[in-house]
């Protein structure tokens, strides 16, 4: 009789736990699908009404999906295949121009959830603001939203954000705040990065969960902030979230949240390896273009794509954005065509402008302050960099050097290269905004080191942050 009171009162209170699996910032790292795949389908023995989420940036870092025939297919594909239900954009979802997005978002199976964007018709670009999943009888409302940076774009190249148009995170989620009515679990499906997802959890208290990205922060599981658990995790697929939320009588009683290791799980999905290994199987990739001594720094590569443009083009002075750089470290040993793509895989042209050194040094205060506190790397020349000692964020003065330690002279118009993005983002007052040379700067770059044969950049330091 006790067992049948206690049954009773079970299915009364109708408890059910949501089981979410939840991914950022995968940047197209394939070979770590097979076990994301392994780890879903361990998952779905569990609760095979599992639901797995990116916070966006799956594409961009490997050629192998950046460069496919149809950009970013292995990336989708290999999604679909794992049955992901909704990603939100990342900023790097914008890489492959507009077209290229519209592409993506045909050849997946799943939403990309963004509230605060809007795309003019002809685009084909159609993101929806939000989704309500059901699973046996619980609502579960997501909304997604995209990162606004310089400009009031999210961080690309605005050439690929024409006729895409954009409004900030809080201003939009106060126009959806009313879903919170609508469902029983309400989801913020964030890239905008941590600090931001944390603001909105103290603002938003509705949100029962916020699954972020963008900023590649590790969380241990998921932190609670004002009540709302905030998730992320490094980038690159290196590990994912397991969330589970337990609902009783359509509310939330619990929320947890922990790691999973991806690239040390012990089981692979093998058709998901077939997949990684066809669309591996291009040679082209694996050419070898000079042998390197290790990389142990960001300036250091950030150093050899100065030096290259600088040299291809007969420049005087380089720049390079520091979010422009984008692997971090190497090994020494073989340098190929897909280390080149891996570290600058945007596909920018290099533009050529005659300005002087004052000119230049605008420039790099302009690309610091548009990089979000992040100093650029230059080529053919060393600055010291002296910081407000009122305020650590504010550049009070760069003073600038040739490489042998002679004062640079600031009236002296250069010859002075650097990527598209660079040129578009950074609208310091100059004489010559630039033209487009036409040539590729990470074509430039395998080329130089096809002539070196060999490069050694450890050690290499032409930045000084003095604070």
């Amino acid at each position: 009789m006790v067992a049948l009171i206690m049954m009773a009162a079970t299915i009364h209170a109708q408890t059910r736990e949501i089981h979410i699996l939840s991914g950022n910032d995968l940047h197209a790292n394939i070979d770590n699908m097979p076990m994301l795949a392994a780890i879903a389908d361990s998952l779905r023995c569990i609760d095979n009404q599992l639901l797995v989420f990116s916070a966006g940036d799956n594409r961009t870092g490997n050629p192998v999906n950046d460069l496919y025939s149809i950009p970013t297919y292995p990336m989708t594909a290999l999604m679909d295949f794992i049955g992901f239900d909704a990603s939100a954009y990342g900023n790097h979802e914008f890489d492959n121009k507009q077209k290229g997005l519209a592409t993506v978002m045909a050849t997946s199976n799943f939403p990309y959830l963004c509230a605060n964007m809007t795309a003019d018709e002809e685009l084909n670009v159609h993101p929806l603001p939000y989704k309500i999943f059901e699973i046996e009888g619980v609502k579960i409302g997501v909304l997604g939203v995209v990162q606004l940076g310089v400009h009031d774009i999210p961080d690309a190249h605005p050439d690929y954000l024409v006729g895409m148009h954009f409004t900030p995170v809080e201003e939009t989620i106060k126009k959806y705040l009313w879903l919170r009515d609508k469902v029983d679990l309400f989801i913020l499906l964030s890239h905008i990065g941590y600090e931001d997802d944390v603001k909105m959890a103290q603002q938003f208290p509705a949100f029962d969960l916020i699954i972020g990205g963008h900023t590649h922060t590790q969380l241990k599981g998921g932190e609670m902030h004002n009540g709302v658990l905030v998730t992320q995790n490094v980038n690159k697929l290196k590990r994912v979230t397991y969330i589970t939320v337990k609902m009783e009588n359509g509310k939330v009683v619990d929320k947890k949240a922990e790691n999973i290791e991806v690239e040390s799980f012990p089981k692979k999905n093998a058709v998901a390896q077939a997949m990684v290994d066809f669309f591996n199987n291009n040679p082209e990739f694996h050419r070898q273009l000079a042998t390197a001594a290790e990389f142990k720094e960001l300036e250091e590569l950030g150093c050899l794509m100065c030096d290259a443009i600088i040299s291809e083009m007969g420049a005087d002075l380089a720049l390079q954005n520091y979010g422009g750089v984008r692997i971090s470290e190497k090994e020494a040993g073989p340098f190929t065509v897909s280390d080149v793509l891996r570290l600058d895989p945007f596909g920018n042209p290099c533009i050529e402008m005659n300005i002087t050194g004052e000119e230049f040094k605008q420039m790099l205060i302009s690309c610091y302050e548009t990089s979000e506190g992040y100093f650029p790397f230059i080529g053919g020349a060393k600055c010291e960099v002296h910081f407000d000692k009122n305020d650590s964020t504010r550049i009070a003065d760069i003073k600038l050097f040739t490489l042998d330690g002679k004062k640079l002279n600031m009236k002296n118009k250069y010859k002075v290269v650097t990527n598209s993005y660079v040129a578009a983002i950074c609208d310091s007052p100059r004489s010559d905004q630039g033209h487009d040379t036409g040539v590729v700067c990470s074509d430039m770059l395998m080329h130089f080191l096809e002539k070196k044969g060999f490069v050694d950049y450890l050690g290499t330091r032409r930045v000084t942050l003095v604070k």
